[in-house]
């Protein structure tokens, strides 16, 4: 299952139009248009996940499905280091590895990649010393590893590139600063903020922003927002060698919000919050399968000692260990069953969006797939739980024979 393990996301470039694309050349692209120059970019979604990331005490001892899952749920953390452009190199895309290993000291996170600068870096190591954080292992116990690749692309994922224009400049600082405003998402922990618009106005000689206007959202929630961020970006210094005008639009999303939460979004940036969504329910997954994995070790083990000594007397244990082994297996179907209403929600979405639009053609065919790989991993945990429940012992009462 691990191998199958969805990996992030099935966004095809054909699907990118709901995210906002930075323009600035990176290497090996072409030269900016005098149009694109003057175009205001840098105003890519914020993932609110970022801001209240899902603590959690994972399964022990640790192993390979453990931290992998562990590893995927962080994601969202790594690629908002990546947004930074203080943190990536020159090229379109990054790559990140790391390597986890857990001993009887504890847990070490190696952080390797390509087109990733010594900030980046930090950045990255700074999340998962933080979050990922398995329990040390017993001091006669064999180390686990477990790795995982962060792949990043200006293209596809949210990314600031400074330099293009002063209006861009602005939204870029803008864009960084939100992983700071936590207190203004603060509603919005289990939930999507509205979509919010404001026009911004920066005259020179002026040290912040001389106009935040933003448009009503439709929700006292969204207007709520709308009056933090606003004070906040008033605040902020601001440079122009003349006058800008320009309007900035606000996306977000949160990875850690239900399946439902996305409902009232439009249909395209829905898609991408359903596939934020996957990630967390496939981290799940595999947290649940690592748990399994264990309560299986265990329970074999005192299998063993019964087979050794055929000791009655380890029947209470036997049972408690096999009913610990049912309610892990329980656990793990339960965590497929949520990445399947995930996937077949987003499937049900693209088939829907594929009859406005032919392109999405690509992204039906990946949906489909997911779905199916998914179904796969449930069909062969229901039976692993179907085992495990049959497997469990059975204390006779039946009265002795008379002699």
């Amino acid at each position: 299952m691990l191998k199958r393990l969805a990996v992030a996301s099935v966004i095809l470039t054909a699907a990118c139009a709901g995210q906002q694309k930075t323009d600035a050349p990176a290497e090996g692209q072409k030269q900016m248009t005098k149009e694109e120059r003057l175009r205001i970019t840098n105003q890519p979604p914020f993932d609110l996940a970022t801001c209240f990331p899902h603590e959690q005490t994972l399964p022990t001892p640790a192993n390979e499905g453990v931290l992998v899952g562990a590893l995927l749920s962080v994601r969202p953390d790594v690629l908002e280091c990546l947004v930074d452009p203080a943190n990536r190199g020159p090229a379109a895309s990054t790559k990140v590895t790391v390597k986890s290993t857990v001993n009887a000291q504890g847990a070490t996170h190696a952080v390797t990649g390509e087109n990733l600068t010594p900030a980046g870096t930090a950045c990255i190591q700074q999340v998962l010393d933080t979050h990922v954080k398995p329990a040390a292992l017993a001091a006669d116990a064999k180390p686990v590893e477990a790795s995982y690749e962060y792949d990043h692309a200006t293209a596809n994922n949210p990314s600031v590139t400074m330099g293009i224009n002063e209006g861009s400049d602005f939204s870029g600082t803008v864009r960084l600063a939100q992983k700071s405003w936590c207190d203004c998402f603060a509603g919005f922990k289990a939930s999507t903020p509205p979509v919010l618009a404001a026009d911004i106005h920066i005259v020179k000689g002026q040290p912040n922003p001389t106009e935040v206007v933003f448009k009503p959202s439709g929700s006292t929630e969204g207007d709520q927002l709308a009056s933090c961020m606003q004070a906040k970006i008033a605040a902020m210094p601001a440079t122009t060698t003349g006058e800008l005008k320009f309007p900035f639009r606000f996306v977000f999303f949160n990875s850690q919000a239900p399946v439902e939460a996305s409902a009232s979004m439009p249909p395209e940036l829905r898609f991408f919050q359903l596939e934020l969504a996957r990630t967390q329910t496939a981290a799940a997954s595999a947290i649940a399968f690592g748990a399994r994995t264990n309560a299986a070790d265990t329970y074999d083990a005192v299998v063993q000692k019964y087979t050794k000594t055929k000791d009655y007397k380890l029947f209470d244990e036997l049972s408690s260990k096999c009913q610990a082994l049912v309610d892990s297996a329980g656990k793990w179907v339960d965590a497929l069953k949520a990445q399947e209403t995930v996937d077949q929600t987003t499937l049900t979405l693209v088939q829907q969006l594929k009859a406005q639009k032919e392109d999405w053609a690509p992204v039906e065919t990946a949906s489909q797939e997911a779905l199916s790989n998914t179904q796969k991993d449930l069909s062969a945990a229901q039976q692993r739980l179907a085992a495990d429940q049959g497997a469990c012992p059975k204390k006779s009462y039946a009265p002795a024979k008379k002699k």
